[in-house]
């Protein structure tokens, strides 16, 4: 099996606040421990495995879209006044929620890679079955059926949040203090950045091959492509085994109290949710600069690979945003990385609004295109890559996974608001299209001041071994209030009292070993 390395030293730590001196305490251990606190292939391992199958999320919802265009020109009618146009392009945002819920209470009281392998084989097995779709024949069976499985295929992609996020943030550990923020970032959020490229990507290729025809091998071929990845990636973690932090502090065979869990963190919850709610709330309204751009490119009845090709080139705007901001988050810190993106985002995001009527016109539409795409980087260093990793290092091991999907739900949560809530916001407009597409704007670059707001005053330092500390802090939480901490990481069948003559018999051991004279 891949292996994690040595365990590092543990030191006994006092209740404090986490700040810069107590995350330098935890450095000064790591980078003295067994490991040198080095970053190599081995102890990545682990990162990447955990953390990459977000590329299957990016991927799968990106790809659903170029599905439904397909879909449209394959059966028409048919498929326009079916149920299913309605709901199968967001009905896996459902699943999803279900998943992170679902997958985030697993992670913690049953295991993070036994999770992280179940949530993969139902991704495995219902992308594979969408692609398939069929229902005698029927078109609107099939579509329902295709909509079913969809769903599902939201609960394996739900799963990766809560177990795989987290197991990934577990494993940075081993990494070199300094770019554990940064390998943390690479493996999650640019995994589902570029899995929206692909899922671009991939139609467009398909298309050029069936030369525009064969419209249902083009959209079956390509959710089947979608399967090929987490096979890899199930493959992989085979090899991986629970991360060291979960093995020593996990809740797995205790009782979780969970009142003195939302007395400790329940307000930080709370504060790390909402900001994750606001910024999938927003990200809908920005995205109503995208249908302006590509209708200025081209007609709607263009051929498919035109539609594709254009479409591949808008979601590349992620990109720089999330790779040339992943180091930022080491050198800036998680919050102030977050801050300064959503800032920085809303005044552009103001500057669009104010000046849609000047750059939405056909003949600059390179320009509009190039703001849109400094807007969307701006979003992607900001809250695209840290909004993750400060709900993953905000709180202790044994109740991480719950505490980071249910954020992450509650963030979709605020997408599917968004969704409801945006008609009435360009309704406001009173028929003015121009107020009509600047209003939302107006309200979501002023939800991300305030994030930035949130973020800076409400939320703590974060640091490169933060979940140590956070561990530290919330055992001694505990124990003030009469939690008995010696049944953390306990495996089951271990009892207390086992342990405690253990221990005591290794502190013997000890003493006999260091003679007065020594």
């Amino acid at each position: 099996m891949f292996g994690f390395g040595q365990r590092k030293a543990e030191v006994e730590t006092t209740a404090q606040p986490v700040d810069q001196q107590q995350d330098a305490n935890f450095d000064t251990l790591v980078n003295e421990g067994p490991n040198g606190g080095k970053t190599n292939w081995k102890n990545l391992i682990p990162v990447i495995a955990c953390g990459a199958g977000l590329f299957s999320d990016g991927y799968i919802n990106n790809v659903i879209g170029s599905v439904v265009t397909i879909l449209d020109r394959e059966y028409q009618e048919v498929w326009r006044n079916s149920n299913a146009k309605k709901y199968v392009g967001d009905i896996a945002f459902a699943g999803t929620v279900v998943g992170m819920l679902l997958f985030g209470y697993l992670s913690d009281k049953w295991s993070r890679t036994n999770s992280l392998l179940v949530s993969t084989i139902i991704l495995i097995i219902f992308a594979a079955l969408a692609a398939g779709s069929y229902y005698k024949g029927d078109a609107v069976g099939m579509f329902n059926i295709l909509t079913a499985w969809r769903f599902f295929v939201g609960l394996g992609i739900g799963g990766e949040y809560p177990a795989g996020s987290v197991g990934c943030a577990e494993n940075t550990g081993e990494l070199k203090s300094g770019q554990r923020n940064m390998w943390f970032i690479l493996f999650t959020n640019s995994m589902i950045d570029w899995g929206f490229v692909i899922g671009a990507f991939v139609p467009y290729v398909v298309s050029a091959a069936c030369h525009n025809g064969h419209l249902s091998t083009i959209w079956r071929t390509s959710l089947g492509i979608g399967v090929v990845f987490p096979l890899v990636l199930f493959v992989l973690r085979l090899f991986v085994s629970e991360p060291e932090e979960f093995q020593k502090n996990s809740m797995k065979n205790a009782r979780t109290p969970y009142l003195l869990v939302l007395r400790f963190y329940g307000f930080r919850l709370f504060i790390v949710s909402l900001i994750w709610f606001i910024y999938d709330f927003s990200a809908y309204s920005f995205g109503i600069y995208s249908p302006k751009i590509v209708a200025n490119i081209y007609p709607a009845d263009s051929p498919l690979t035109t539609i594709f090709g254009w479409n591949t080139v808008i979601n590349l705007f992620y990109i720089p945003g999330t790779m040339l901001g992943a180091p930022v988050s080491d050198l800036l810190g998680p919050r102030y990385a977050l801050a300064l993106g959503v800032f920085a985002q809303a005044i552009v995001g103001f500057i669009m609004a104010a000046c849609y009527s000047s750059l939405a016109q056909p003949g600059r539409v390179a320009a509009f295109a190039v703001v849109y795409g400094i807007f969307q980087s701006l979003g992607e260093l900001g809250p695209g890559n840290n909004i993750g990793l400060i709900a993953a290092k905000t709180c202790a091991t044994g109740i991480r996974g719950q505490y980071y999907g249910l954020a992450a739900a509650v963030g979709k949560i605020g997408a599917f608001v968004g969704t409801w809530v945006f008609p009435y916001i360009e309704a406001a407009g009173g028929g003015d299209e121009r107020l009509a597409a600047q209003y939302p704007f107006w309200v979501s670059s002023s939800l991300c001041v305030l994030s930035a707001v949130l973020v800076l005053f409400c939320l703590p330092h974060i640091g490169q071994d933060t979940i140590q500390a956070e561990d530290a802090r919330f055992r001694a939480f505990l124990e003030e209030n009469g939690y008995d901490t010696r049944q953390l990481g306990l495996r089951k069948g271990e009892e207390i009292g086992e342990l405690g003559k253990a221990e005591g018999a290794e502190e013997v051991s000890i003493e006999k070993k260091v003679s007065p004279a020594q």
